[in-house]
């Protein structure tokens, strides 16, 4: 069964567009069922063969990430959605997730939403008092 999505690309980072395209070009098959990444001989890609074939640890850690696993980056990515703002049912469709429960073990709570959130909170104290003490009606 076909599962398709389609995902805006964030402005900042539409530069991976021309690789994604040259990727899609010389690497995935002509046909709506193709696998997007595949292993060497064109199988589904494992996170056993995966680990080995892209070399993933030398290069995490060459770019100063020791330790750092490809899955850390699903739950990078939306928690940095989830810091947007964004509904839970537009982090739902995001990531491809039917359920609620799948959707929340990707989001993780961070010091700066949780400065945001305070930040906000007080902006609305502050002018809610406004209004109280200048008579103002809501």
């Amino acid at each position: 069964m076909t599962h398709r999505r389609t995902l805006a690309v964030p402005a900042a980072v539409c530069s991976i567009r021309p690789d994604l395209r040259r990727h899609l070009r010389d690497f995935v098959a002509d046909d709506p069922d193709a696998l997007v990444f595949t292993g060497a001989k064109g199988a589904a890609l494992r996170r056993s063969n995966f680990q080995k074939a892209a070399g993933w640890s030398a290069s995490a850690t060459a770019a100063g990430l020791p330790g750092f696993h490809f899955h850390d980056l699903r739950h990078t990515g939306n928690t940095l959605a989830a810091g947007t703002g964004a509904s839970l049912a537009d982090l739902m469709a995001r990531m491809g997730y039917g359920s609620t429960r799948a959707a929340m073990i990707y989001q993780h709570a961070t010091t700066q939403r949780d400065k945001s959130i305070a930040d906000a909170l007080s902006a609305s104290i502050a002018e809610e008092r406004y209004r109280a003490r200048s008579g103002h009606d809501r």
